[in-house]
Order: structure tokens, then C-alpha cells, then sequence
């Protein structure tokens, strides 16, 4: 039986990416005077990379490693993530990253039908406070029993660590829950904990490797918006709680 929907967090609940932490990575280079500035491309190829701070050192490491030979080199990649932190709470607590369509309603329905809610992503707890508060209000924080983020595991998306981490913290098999990603790192992290895993795409992972997704979508859909799908089957125009039951038993026979 189905008993827990596990949700990523960038790209998933919403287009984070392009217009939200890239945004705030170039707001946070410039105001530390660096000559970094990561164009919509460049920031495309660096998603391969997981983590914000993993991110730069890996920028550092291709285009600058002048600046890792500075003694204080880890010291400032942590400072300027959390100056990029701070500019991207601002960014939403100003409306800028809205929920990607059928997010909200989708929610609401686990909700209602007395689902676990929870959250597996390798962006920071503020991050993900942040962005709950700004779109579904303070009161949201507590629909999600367990809200595994940042570097609370030792190995970030790909690896299985995050979601290993949230199962055990639900004391649920998973069997019991179906997972929600955009990226192929995250659906390998998914799988890798043995998780049913739906996709919405976005203009990042367009060209990543789903093949083993029970579904793939361009985004969860609303009746007026409905959804496009990519691989697998739904019988509606949108993605709802029906559906991922059946797509569920389908993966997942009860046990």
C-alpha cells in the first residue's frame, strides 16, 4: 500500500534553477568582487555537479584554480553559500519562484487522503524553509513529517544517502512510497534506494536519462494546464493522487 509521497525540492516543487539559485550564485560572486558569472549554459552543465558548494569548487577547480590555491579557499566557497543563500530567500520572499503547476494540488490531495509527506534534496534546509514558507505559507513547513536536506548524509544526489535517510526516518519500506524528481541524478539517488520514481522535466533535464521512471512528464499538470507526457501512461490530463496510486500498485504490488 502507498503510504508516503517523497518529494526533490529544485526543478521539482519548482523552476528553482534558471531564475532562482543561478540568480543568486552571480548576486553572490559579484558582491564578493569575484569575476565569476554563470550564463544560463554554463549553469546548465555545472547541474551535473550536485550541491551548491560542490558546484563552485568544481567551477573553481575548471576555470579558476588560482582561487583554490588560497589558503582560505574552503572557508570562502562556504561563506559564499551562504551569501547566495541569503539572496535567494530574497528572491522568493519577493514572489519571483512560484510552484510549478499542479504542485499545491497535489500536495493537498496526499494531504487530504492522510499520506506522509516528505522531502529528499540536496539544497539547504533554508532553502527548502524558504521556499515552502513563500509559496504555501509558514503552516506548510508541518505537512512534511520528514524533510531530509544539505549535507545531513555523507554523499549527495546520485548517491542513495538522502533517501536511505528520509525511509528510515519514516520507518517505512520502499515499497511504501513513490518519489518525485526532475534531474537523472536525482532519479538514480531514487532508484538506488529502490524507490518508484516520477519525473517532471524542466528546460535542464530535457536530455537526461529516465528510462527506468514509472512516469515522465513535463510537469504534474492542472485540468486547464494539463500535463504532457513523455514516457508511460496516464488516463487523465493531469497528474493526481488516483493516478500515482495506480502507477504505485502497478511498480509495487501490495505487500
Amino acid at each position: 500500500m502507498l503510504k508516503a509521497l517523497i518529494f526533490d525540492v529544485d526543478g521539482t516543487l519548482a523552476d528553482t534553477e534558471k531564475d532562482g539559485h543561478r540568480v543568486a550564485f552571480n548576486l553572490a560572486f559579484k558582491a564578493a568582487n569575484l569575476s565569476w558569472h554563470w550564463n544560463e549554459r554554463c549553469y546548465g552543465d555545472l547541474l551535473a555537479v550536485t550541491g551548491g558548494k560542490e558546484r563552485m569548487r568544481f567551477y573553481a577547480e575548471q576555470y579558476d584554480p588560482a582561487f583554490l590555491a588560497q589558503k582560505n579557499a574552503h572557508q570562502i566557497i562556504i561563506d559564499l553559500h551562504a551569501r547566495k543563500t541569503r539572496y535567494y530567500v530574497e528572491l522568493l520572499s519577493q514572489g519571483k519562484i512560484p510552484l510549478r503547476p499542479g504542485v499545491e494540488r497535489l500536495l493537498n490531495e496526499a494531504r487530504a487522503a492522510k499520506l506522509t509527506l516528505a522531502i529528499a534534496t540536496t539544497t539547504t534546509p533554508e532553502n527548502v524553509t524558504a521556499l515552502i514558507e513563500n509559496t504555501l505559507g509558514a503552516a506548510a513547513m508541518n505537512w512534511f513529517q520528514c524533510i531530509g536536506a544539505g549535507d545531513i548524509v555523507p554523499e549527495k544526489k546520485p548517491a542513495a544517502d538522502i533517501y536511505e535517510y528520509v525511509l528510515k526516518r519514516l520507518n517505512l519500506s520502499a515499497k511504501e512510497c513513490i518519489a518525485f524528481e526532475d534531474s537523472e541524478n536525482g532519479t538514480l539517488s531514487a532508484q538506488g534506494a529502490n524507490l518508484a520514481t516520477i519525473i517532471t522535466t524542466n528546460d535542464y533535464t530535457l536530455d537526461h536519462n529516465f528510462k527506468d521512471a514509472v512516469l515522465v512528464l513535463n510537469q504534474y499538470g492542472e485540468a486547464n494546464n494539463p500535463a504532457t507526457v513523455i514516457t508511460g501512461k496516464m488516463t487523465k490530463p493531469y497528474l493526481d493522487l488516483a493516478s500515482i496510486r495506480a502507477i504505485h500498485e502497478a511498480k509495487c504490488p501490495a505487500i
